[in-house]
């Protein structure tokens, strides 16, 4: 049941994040990492899953073939046979929060940054028609590159025109009718076909003088076109590449922040209050309180309220942005707890359903799991 799942919703993740791979020159180590980085997240979902798969296929065999009838009738209570599963689910629970509290949320992190790293990381290689393309090279050679047409498909390349910088205080023109490109297995380095065409060289050392080859096949090499991946580690982390002691801190970093914001617009109204009722001049006022003054000797009711008001929706806004961080780790706290409580309660869905149901037989068993896995998944969506 494991393994089916798993590999059922893995494959569906893959899918969707195969167009961050492609095209880029990856090396397979770096792939392979995507694809281990990738599992934590899925099997943190479908191993409760996979719980109650099992619990229903194994108590609907037993149901099935009157095993259950026959303990009942030899004096054996079910719920006997159902007592080890709640200890084996708590220990399955313990395991299950271990993972999704140590191992996902540092899997998270790390396949966060390597998605943003290979995100920056531009493509393998582009050439586009009919504009000059500037090619740099591993060594800091430059090459510019026009072609009129390129096929994608095939990687063809209709009369070309390539300009080559690689010798200092000399100028190559490359000229050629068609031509093909191709990477080398390391993807790294870019070879250069060129067919039916000319070469042009002048040189800053041979004054006046002017060389021209043709040639009917010419392979240019050039190396490096293709970046390496560049690791860079990200230092923040997403509500769910945190552990419950950091998501903790920071839902106890937001409540401070909330009573101070709920201190600030306290006072801020106590002491308009006050200089309001005082007759406090701007100048007073402003030596002890930070609400904004208008202009006078005597501060109005009217200009206290505005410069009250204005210090409230401030403050209204930034309370509004901490209170939702806070909400949001909380969930995630909470979330942790759930999916690992997830595996009692499934133990304990599976024995009744498959007993009450004893031909139900593996039609039942898929049909319930569907149900539950719709109503678990809706859940955590929400």
């Amino acid at each position: 049941a494991f393994t089916a799942l798993t590999g059922l919703i893995f494959l569906n993740a893959v899918a969707q994040r195969l167009d961050d791979l492609t095209g880029r020159g990856l090396d397979l180590l770096v792939i392979g990492e995507f694809f281990v980085l990738s599992l934590p997240h899925v099997i943190a979902l479908t191993f409760p899953m996979s719980i109650l798969v099992a619990t229903l296929y194994a108590f609907s065999q037993m149901t099935g073939n009157n095993e259950v009838a026959a303990m009942a009738a030899g004096g054996i209570h079910p719920i006997r046979l159902i007592l080890p599963l709640v200890g084996v689910g708590l220990a399955l629970s313990a395991t299950v929060f271990f993972f999704n509290d140590q191992v996902l949320p540092e899997a998270n992190h790390r396949l966060s940054s390597l998605l943003a790293n290979i995100g920056s990381k531009s493509p393998t290689f582009e050439l586009r028609e009919e504009i000059v393309n500037e090619i740099h090279t591993e060594d800091d050679t430059k090459y510019f590159l026009r072609a009129s047409s390129i096929d994608p498909r095939t990687n063809e390349l209709q009369d070309v025109t390539i300009f080559d910088l690689s010798e200092t205080g000399e100028l190559r023109t490359i000229i050629a009718e068609h031509g093909r490109m191709a990477f080398t297995a390391n993807l790294r380095d870019l070879v250069l076909t060129l067919e039916d065409g000319v070469v042009f060289e002048v040189s800053d050392t041979r004054p006046g003088t002017f060389q021209q080859l043709r040639y009917d096949t010419q392979i240019l090499p050039l190396h490096g076109v293709a970046e390496e991946l560049e690791r860079q580690a990200s230092g923040s982390r997403s509500d769910r590449e945190m552990t419950v002691r950091m998501l903790q801190a920071e839902v106890n970093n937001s409540v401070s922040q909330l009573q101070i914001l709920r201190e600030e617009s306290l006072q801020a109204s106590q002491e308009a209050v006050n200089a309001a009722l005082q007759g406090m001049t701007e100048e007073e006022l402003a030596s002890q309180s930070s609400a904004q003054a208008a202009a006078g000797s005597e501060i109005s009711p009217t200009t206290l309220g505005r410069g009250v008001s204005n210090t409230h929706r401030m403050n209204r806004a930034r309370w509004d942005v901490y209170q939702l961080s806070s909400a949001r780790h909380l969930v995630e706290i909470h979330k942790k707890y759930a999916i690992s409580f997830a595996c009692i309660i499934f133990f304990l869905l599976g024995p009744p359903l498959a007993m009450r149901f004893p031909q139900g037989g593996i039609g039942m068993v898929v049909a319930a799991s569907v149900g539950i896995f719709f109503l678990y998944w809706m859940g955590l969506i929400g």
